[in-house]
């Protein structure tokens, strides 16, 4: 007998990547200009924090509990599209968001990457952003190997309070 692991959010995501790569698209619209159009919308999007620039929210689709998207409200698909003072914006919200992980999370590693364009596995090509990537020792176990599925032990709704906490404690260094 076999043990079964719930993980119910992932119908709709499954559902909606079929649709719509049927149709020829990437499989994701783009959640991040919805996002930051919609402040309105900010708990059920799990989007975290914003500010005049940009957001920060937690991935739909996290690699690892905590996993954190970081993005300018304006959409364009590759870094050198964004002026330098909007670039130093964005790492102004890369460094923000490092430093909620750290507080609210205290990992034993983080990992940082930027997928540009279709070809480097970007998602959601049109919309550059940041992932930031809690790790722990032990995170990645037989279930990546063997089943290829990674175990998330907190819902999106737990984590996003738990950011939301750190933002609304004033921000402890």
């Amino acid at each position: 007998m076999h043990d079964a692991m719930w993980a119910p959010w992932r119908l709709q995501y499954l559902q909606h990547l079929d649709q719509d790569t049927r149709s020829g698209g990437t499989g994701l619209e783009d959640f991040l200009s919805y996002c930051w159009n919609h402040p309105e919308e900010d708990a059920p999007q799990h989007v975290v924090h914003r500010d005049g620039a940009g957001l920060i929210m937690l991935n739909r689709h996290p690699y690892a509990n905590g996993h954190l998207l970081v993005a300018l409200g304006q959409a364009r698909p590759r870094l050198l599209d964004y002026a330098p003072a909007q670039r130093a914006e964005l790492w102004a919200l890369v460094e923000l968001g490092w430093e909620a992980m750290q507080g609210a999370l205290d990992p034993q590693g983080v990992n940082m990457g930027i997928n540009e364009g279709a070809a480097s596995g970007a998602g959601l090509p049109g919309h550059l952003h940041v992932h930031l990537v809690p790790r722990w020792q032990g995170d990645v176990n037989f279930m990546s190997t063997v089943a290829g599925t990674r175990v998330i032990p907190s819902s999106l709704e737990d984590m996003a309070e738990v950011y939301r906490a750190w933002f609304h404690s004033g921000r402890p260094h």
